[in-house]
């Protein structure tokens, strides 16, 4: 059994004159990641390993969730591979995966994350929003033989929202 947590990278800043690669979190984006991982730090979450993009938004926004997670730094991999809009290379990472790691946690970019979700998840989400989480349960033991599994969590910013 192999457990999937996806985490689309916070909301981010257009204010900065940088390269897409380069842009920061927003206010929103801090306010987000923390109240997210707060959050999912009373659901007692299992990772034994974290990917992320190398953009400037995902490594923060992964950086967040670690320390709220209380998940050690040495766990996670930056892989450029990840910086991916189509799915493609995602979820040829994921397949890549060393099958020691039972619960995986990967910090990317839309339309990949939605595109993932829909084609390997057991629930249609139009779109996951930025900081959105999204767990998904896979009935194998070799991440290459990834199939369709049972999406058993999702959590969304508008969750927190009064």
């Amino acid at each position: 059994m192999k457990k999937l947590t996806l985490v689309r990278h916070a909301k981010s800043s257009w204010e900065h004159n940088v390269i897409d690669h380069e842009r920061p979190l927003n206010e929103r984006g801090f306010i987000d990641a923390q109240n997210l991982s707060t959050y999912l730090r009373m659901s007692d979450l299992k990772i034994d390993a974290v990917m992320s993009s190398d953009a400037t938004r995902a490594k923060t926004t992964a950086g967040i969730f670690l320390d709220n997670l209380k998940i050690d730094a040495s766990l996670m991999q930056l892989n450029h591979d990840l910086y991916d809009f189509s799915g493609n290379n995602l979820t040829s990472v994921i397949k890549a995966c060393s099958d020691k790691v039972n619960n995986l946690m990967v910090f990317g970019h839309n339309h990949a994350i939605t595109a993932f979700v829909n084609t390997f998840g057991s629930k249609f989400i139009d779109n996951v929003p930025t900081c959105g989480v999204v767990t998904i349960e896979f009935d194998i033991d070799n991440w290459n033989d990834l199939n369709k599994g049972k999406t058993i969590n999702t959590l969304f910013p508008r969750d927190f929202k009064k």
